[in-house]
């Protein structure tokens, strides 16, 4: 069997509890309890195990990470073990006292997410009142505390028109890098997608927006624009490759290729509380089932991008083909790519009502 190399970052989900509701929510249908949350000691391991592969990266993230009052620990060990220090947050449990403690622990690194520039749409989207001016105070802590900030903006057909103001907001706030995203669709996504699809139109117009702004910021402000896969031709190379650049780490302990692995059916997900992490990347079923290109059929198996792409995205494919193993139907070659072209056309001129996760408080749920 041949060696994979080491994952370039680990994503440790510390947790799924969160006070937001995002109807585009990357977590899984099924959210894992508290009760059965990875202790701090069986977190502090798995980072080792991480730097001794030759993990570069781990990004802290949930839900809302910032549940964990472990969290500086955490930090702290990932520091002392070289690795580079990410937290994704939203921000709303984050105040002078709780950041002093991460930046103290030697955080490198802070992605917070917004889901508007405009304070009650946020709201509406995010189903937490008074989010958007904690949110903001949060900015402005990290800013004035000296540690580089990234916002994040998920884009969909609710807010598109507002790219504009979003990226007028990172400059205001100071950040050094803006990521506009659109929505992807599996998971809460998937199920929230007629309330998300944008037009092709809306599309056109953030691309613009983008455009102008990396002109008007030059090299101040860093701008990442993820377009949504629906209006692709080409699919992405989801998470740089199955098994090949990242690896997830679930609440329970969970080893997965992406975040939303769990929605396959039919796979054994191997754990960190009964399999060494080199072993699990290396030679586990799971991480070496789409691995490589071995396991690809036409028109994938004959495609000049097949090592570009490496298939695109296996969720996508079972989510809209309902086979995980097919080509990713975004492909203009896929035998399914009419379902995207279904989905887009049967998308409703008025965005139904969003269906929300429920999992209860952050600190109590």
């Amino acid at each position: 069997m041949t060696t994979a190399p080491p994952p370039m970052s680990l994503l440790a989900e510390l947790t799924h509890r969160c006070p937001l509701q995002c109807p585009y929510c990357s977590n899984p249908l099924k959210l894992d309890v508290r009760a059965g949350e990875l202790e701090t000691a069986e977190w502090k391991r798995v980072l080792e195990e991480a730097a001794a592969m030759g993990v570069l990266q781990v990004h802290f993230s949930g839900g809302e990470p910032m549940a964990r009052p472990d969290l500086p620990e955490l930090v702290a060990h990932a520091v002392g073990l070289g690795l580079y220090t990410n937290l994704i947050t939203s921000g709303v449990l984050i105040n002078a006292t709780s950041l002093k403690a991460l930046a103290d622990a030697g955080l490198d690194h802070v992605q917070l997410s917004f889901q508007d520039a405009d304070a009650q749409q946020a709201e509406r989207i995010g189903g937490m009142a008074g989010a958007q001016a904690k949110k903001l105070e949060t900015a402005r802590l990290i800013v004035e505390d000296g540690l580089p900030l990234t916002l994040n903006f998920v884009i969909h057909r609710q807010n598109a028109e507002r790219v504009p103001a979003m990226l007028a907001m990172a400059d205001q706030l100071g950040a050094r890098r803006v990521e506009i995203a659109h929505t992807q669709y599996y998971g809460w996504g998937l199920l929230n997608r007629d309330a998300l699809l944008p037009s092709r139109a809306q599309l056109e117009e953030t691309e613009r927006a983008v455009t102008a702004a990396r002109a008007h910021f030059g090299t101040r402000i860093a701008i990442d624009f993820v377009t949504p896969d629906y209006y692709a031709d080409q699919p992405k190379p989801c998470m740089g490759g199955w098994g090949q650049r990242f690896i997830n780490i679930s609440p329970t302990g969970k080893v997965l290729p992406c975040h939303a692995a769990e929605s396959i059916p039919g796979l054994t997900f191997p754990t960190v509380r009964e399999e060494g992490l080199a072993a699990i990347w290396q030679d586990s079923p799971l991480f070496t089932l789409y691995r490589g290109t071995d396991w690809m059929p036409d028109p994938c198996r004959s495609c000049a991008f097949k090592e570009d792409d490496w298939g695109g995205c296996r969720c996508q494919a079972l989510a809209l083909a309902g086979d995980a193993g097919a080509t990713d139907p975004v492909c203009h070659r896929a035998p399914g790519h009419g379902l995207i072209e279904k989905a887009i056309s049967e998308r409703p001129a008025v965005p139904p009502a969003f269906r929300y996760r429920r999992y209860g408080n952050a600190q109590n749920g």
